[in-house]
């Protein structure tokens, strides 16, 4: 973390949106419970279904009604909000019943963060397939935490963190032949200027340093391999700059993720997807976290999906739910320091 108080703590337990029932949601959480005191991580609480987490687990868990019973219970049991109960649980076998409880999680874990029942929220993994035919019309649970808040989607922007990397995705789902479409100077200047303000406000970042990626090969090679870098990228570089924007590009994407090239900046603006996704998922897989930027709440989720085939088989790492909680933790209390600052 870049600049919080050690001894600075949290205004209350931080909520987590159980996810899908039958993915490793359940699981993971659990295993990051059972090792809070060797991760030093604060108070939580699941918002969800108990049943799915005595599907996969045996330790203790505690019902409460209330976010605030979770530090009085925390120590020696895991704190449960229920708020569905969807039936049999099999794990690997996502149902509508498990979609419909997801969706139930995820609302009112937004909700207590919203009314500060809750410090800061953390989403566990969802089926984009299943919420459809839950009746969720949004992209994914990031759109739909912004909606809450009544921030519009397009000012909020995903980025992907772990140990010594972070990243932002410009464009993300959508098919490679129209990201040069949709790739404009004023998508690249409003991904710089969120991602500026977010590396100030969740991490304590007081001089961001922004690399951008080529969209291209070796950058477009002067023009020889595309000319996009020459035409827009550099340009809304340029015009960045002259906003005071630190910010460096368009960089090869092939070079600019080594040890060497990742100290010289503090988040990389990548063209697409998997421009980004790769390099995280390569180098933080078990560490990855999704952080929402550009929201009044904290807001991150495990950099991994409901990975139906593992679960209920004890092989779900808890590595990226627990970056996920510690995170949000730091941020939550960066956010409420720099709000102090103002």
């Amino acid at each position: 973390m870049d600049g919080h108080p050690p001894d600075a703590a949290l205004s209350g337990p931080i909520a987590i949106s159980l996810g899908d029932p039958a993915g490793i949601g359940p699981e993971v959480i659990a295993k990051a419970w059972e090792l809070r005191a060797r991760e030093q991580l604060p108070p939580f609480f699941v918002v969800g279904d108990l049943a799915a987490i005595r599907t996969v687990w045996d330790g203790p868990l505690a019902r409460i009604h209330d976010p605030a019973e979770a530090a009085g219970v925390f120590d020696r049991a895991l704190p449960c909000l229920q708020i569905a109960d969807v039936g049999e649980i099999v794990p690997g076998n996502p149902t509508l019943d498990g979609a419909r409880c997801a969706f139930q999680a995820l609302e009112c874990a937004t909700g207590l963060v919203r009314a500060e029942s809750a410090s800061a929220l953390v989403t566990g993994p969802v089926s984009k397939a299943q919420l459809a035919q839950a009746g969720f019309t949004h992209p994914g649970q990031t759109e739909f935490v912004a909606e809450r808040c009544g921030v519009s989607r397009d000012n909020i922007v995903m980025m992907l963190a772990g140990p010594g990397l972070r990243v932002v995705p410009l464009t993300i789902h959508i098919p490679f032949v129209q990201v040069p479409q949709v790739l404009t100077a004023s998508l690249i200047r409003n991904r710089a200027v969120a991602t500026v303000r977010g590396l100030k406000r969740f991490f304590g970042i007081e001089q961001p340093r922004l690399a951008m990626a080529g969209l291209n090969p070796h950058a477009g090679e002067g023009g020889l391999l595309g000319d996009e870098e020459i035409t827009l990228i550099e340009p809304a570089i340029a015009a960045l700059r002259e906003e005071g924007v630190d910010i460096v590009g368009p960089l090869s994407a092939d070079g600019m993720f080594t040890p060497r090239a990742r100290a010289t900046y503090d988040a990389a603006l990548c063209c697409y997807h998997d421009q980004a996704l790769i390099p995280i998922k390569t180098l933080c897989f078990d560490e990855g976290v999704n952080i929402t930027l550009g929201l009044p709440i904290v807001r991150t989720s495990p950099d991994h999906g409901t990975a139906f085939d593992l679960a209920g088989r004890d092989h779900a790492h808890p590595g990226a739910m627990i970056a996920a909680i510690r995170m949000a933790r730091d941020a939550e209390i960066c956010r409420r320091a720099q709000a102090d600052l103002v």
